[in-house]
């Protein structure tokens, strides 16, 4: 009896082990989805300017937690996607760069807005943190309109260019055309010159005969 006891024990003990187990992936999916998509440290939960390794950590842990073969939550493909998207960009150090300048520029704006200095004791409170977090949210906001707005711009100039590029094509093929056109019909235009100058040479001579008088 008290073997079996252990046993039932050990089960519902793994069962909800299992079931704790669940609840995290859950919750990290749910953290993960909700997170704002244009910051790739809010995404992998980490603090801007963290070591390279401290990204690396994060995203196994994580990407192990929530990796679609390992939980039956249906939102699992998008969370790994953009939490495998965050990873990239962190780890590409060109686009890191300009999200690290977008959040620098967010604490500067905060600084600036309240008067504050660099030193300044409020720049440490959990209030400056929550702040400073919507600001940066605004920052990559802004930052996004402008980039869409100059690549449809750079898309209407390419766009004009290329139909710049292809009126350009399709004149030099009228061209072509006009001159295979041309020297095709050359022996034609010739024959009919030539028929035209002999029926010209012939209506001479019949005027020349008729304008002759006889002699006597």
């Amino acid at each position: 009896m008290a073997v079996e006891d252990s046993i039932d024990d050990r089960d519902a003990l793994n069962a909800l082990e299992l079931e704790a187990k669940e609840f995290d992936k859950d919750a990290e999916i749910d953290r993960i989805l909700k997170a704002f998509r244009l910051d790739a440290y809010a995404i992998l939960d980490l603090q801007p300017g963290v070591p390279e390794s401290d990204i690396k950590i994060t995203y196994r842990k994580k990407s192990l937690l929530i990796h679609p073969d390992k939980t039956k939550n249906p939102q699992a493909p998008e969370a790994f996607d953009r939490l495998k998207k965050a990873q990239t960009e962190l780890m590409d150090e060109k686009k890191r760069a300009i999200l690290d300048e977008a959040i620098a520029d967010a604490r500067m704006l905060l600084i600036r807005q309240y008067k504050w200095t660099v030193d300044s004791e409020e720049l440490k409170t959990d209030d400056f943190a929550k702040k400073w977090r919507e600001k940066a949210k605004e920052v990559l906001i802004d930052n996004e309109h402008r980039r869409r707005r100059q690549m449809k711009a750079q898309m209407q100039e390419e766009g004009r260019e290329q139909r710049k590029a292809d009126t350009e094509v399709e004149e030099r093929k009228r061209k072509r055309q006009h001159d295979q056109d041309w020297e095709a019909t050359r022996d034609q235009r010739i024959s009919s010159w030539r028929s035209f100058q002999k029926g010209k040479t012939g209506d001479s001579e019949k005027k020349k005969k008729k304008k002759l008088k006889p002699i006597g």
